[in-house]
């Protein structure tokens, strides 16, 4: 089953300083058929004008996936370690008890875009360090689906504290791609671009009719075996495979 999550859908905030935009329930967005997809508990899309600063906070026993789409940014935490990121990097952190972190847009110019996920980690592994990785240029010619994150750290992946593996894809105007999933629940985030998607589900190999998939759309994945993309334009996107 493929379930459609649209931009428009999502709750929505515009401070000035910031606008963003929430997949789940989030700040003062509450929504009780949206508090979360089993271990994905945040996926926001936000932007922070040149400048402007989350102050200092504290969050529960989460992995952090920061993703930077345009800009650069700078978090400090209690601890008095600070870490730079840029255009293309992907920063994964383990959040702890008792640390607080916070993060700036340093630039005069340039607004802060970026996608935030949180995901809740197994109460009995311990934070880890800081963990980057690198999509040069944001643009991987060479590789459809790249895994970012996994449990297992495979492919040289960030490793993340519960059974989630997260893969950035790109795919070429009027490209398709085929999407093997490891368990009965996923969930596909657009970045940019638009696309077809249709699954394939049961021991019949039964194919579903596509839903459409446009900028800043996610659909949510339920009991299918695999799906299949067809970009209407180049597409970039994140495809998040949660355990059963």
């Amino acid at each position: 089953m493929i379930t459609t999550r649209t931009a428009n859908q999502c709750g929505k905030a515009d401070y000035g300083w910031l606008q963003a935009r929430y997949t789940f329930s989030f700040g003062h967005y509450f929504d009780p058929k949206f508090l979360n997809y089993r271990a994905l508990r945040v996926l926001n899309q936000e932007v922070l004008a040149p400048q402007a600063e989350f102050q200092p906070k504290s969050y529960p026993h989460v992995d952090i996936l920061n993703i930077i789409l345009q800009g650069e940014a700078r978090y400090r935490d209690s601890e008095g370690n600070h870490f730079h990121a840029k255009q293309g990097d992907c920063l994964l952190f383990s959040a702890r008890r008792g640390i607080s972190y916070s993060e700036l847009n340093p630039s005069d110019e340039i607004p802060l875009t970026r996608l935030q996920l949180w995901l809740n980690a197994c109460p009995q592994q311990e934070p880890l360090p800081l963990q980057r990785k690198i999509l040069s240029g944001n643009v991987l010619p060479d590789e459809t689906l790249t895994l970012l994150a996994s449990p297992t750290s495979e492919n040289h992946s960030m490793t993340l504290r519960q059974q989630v593996w997260i893969s950035y894809l790109v795919v070429k105007d009027r490209a398709s791609q085929i999407l093997p999933l490891r368990g009965k629940h996923a969930y596909l985030q657009s970045i940019s671009g638009n696309a077809r998607i249709s699954g394939r589900m049961g021991n019949n190999g039964v194919e579903n009719r596509g839903v459409e998939m446009r900028c800043g759309d996610g659909i949510f994945i339920q009991e299918e075996q695999e799906v299949t993309l067809l970009a209407d334009t180049p597409f970039r996107g994140l495809l998040i495979d949660l355990a059963d």
